[in-house]
């Protein structure tokens, strides 16, 4: 399997996937799609509501699946099937996600196209706008049973979350890429080598399982005022902390003492290794570098161009650097022993 955390082909668009092929692939599957169906917002994937014909629905949301199209090359067929494993064993033990549907066993399908799909339950919820005490307390149970559920077994095709993959893979992307100019190469692959250099070694003796590995605000809802977690589409084998740090990114003192709350709460369901404190802020680097990859790859999408104007300009990459900068020396003067 290639190294890369972008799949191991090359990336195609599919701006084809047209409704008409969308709702033939849910019919195949013996539903009876009415017609009807809406975009969802999704950079990475394609993904949609579809209304279907459910005379049993005893709630209005069970006439809607939720259709998801994986973008191809992103994930291998074994990488998508590690997601829903995951998702299943977390199911298993009662923890708040949304599994896939399977039908004769199976939970991953093909179009005509040969594009991946998968199709969820819909399930209402609200944005998780601030976190009080006893919403710290509930993430941190959550977490902790989710980490439990991680460690039992791993996700074998999913990459580890590391400086390689995550930071070195991409800093080669971004060099190779047309989208940062000739007189930032330099400067900016100094600032990221001498960031590997400082975090390599945190990484060492480290405790990695499955993780959700994206469990920002975004990916965190609430349904009568309890959190779940939605889209593991970037799951990987990482230490606990990345899903930590996600939920309370920021460094302030107030940030800081809800991170403390949050782990006093997990540390309840699962044992929490303080240590991994350190890694906050390579991990930071790590998604930042990652993200300028991620777009870089995704660029000639028009849906990038739009959300992503300003990537590529002078003032993208100085801002860039600066961030790098500044976290470069939270890594050598850290606040956590």
């Amino acid at each position: 399997m290639s190294s890369s955390v972008w799949g191991n082909e090359k990336t195609r668009f599919f701006d084809q996937l047209k409704p008409e092929k969308i709702l033939n692939a849910i019919d195949r599957l013996n539903f009876s799609t009415t017609g009807r169906l809406d975009a969802l917002a999704s950079m990475e994937n394609r993904v949609y509501e579809v209304e279907i014909d459910n005379p049993k629905a005893q709630h209005i949301s069970e006439n809607f699946l939720i259709a998801k199209f994986y973008r191809p090359g992103r994930w291998s067929k074994e990488q998508i099937e590690d997601e829903h494993d995951f998702l299943f064993d977390l199911m298993e033990n009662e923890i708040p996600v949304i599994a896939p549907k399977k039908i004769d066993g199976i939970s991953l399908f093909e179009n005509e196209d040969g594009l991946y799909f998968a199709l969820f339950p819909k399930m209402g919820g609200r944005a998780c706008d601030e976190y009080h005490d006893d919403l710290l307390a509930q993430m941190g149970r959550l977490l902790g049973r989710l980490h439990n559920t991680g460690r039992v077994s791993p996700a074998t095709h999913r990459l580890t979350l590391n400086t390689q993959n995550f930071g070195k893979n991409n800093l080669a992307i971004i060099l190779n890429s047309r989208h940062l100019p000739l007189e930032y190469q330099s400067r900016y692959q100094k600032t990221c080598e001498g960031i590997f250099s400082l975090i390599d070694p945190l990484f060492k003796s480290i405790t990695n399982h499955r993780i959700h590995g994206d469990c920002h605000h975004g990916n965190i809802l609430l349904n009568q005022g309890r959190p779940f977690l939605i889209d593991f589409d970037d799951m990987s084998m990482g230490p606990a902390i990345q899903d930590i740090w996600l939920c309370i990114p920021g460094r302030d003192e107030y940030s800081i003492q809800q991170r403390e709350k949050l782990i006093q709460a997990y540390s309840s369901m699962a044992d929490f290794d303080w240590a991994q404190l350190k890694l906050i802020e390579p991990l930071r680097a790590l998604r930042i570098i990652h993200f300028s990859a991620w777009i870089s790859l995704r660029f000639e999408d028009h849906s990038f161009q739009r959300a992503f104007s300003n990537f590529g300009q002078i003032q993208y990459w100085e801002q860039e650097i600066q961030q790098l900068n500044d976290i470069a020396s939270h890594i050598a003067q850290p606040s956590y022993p």
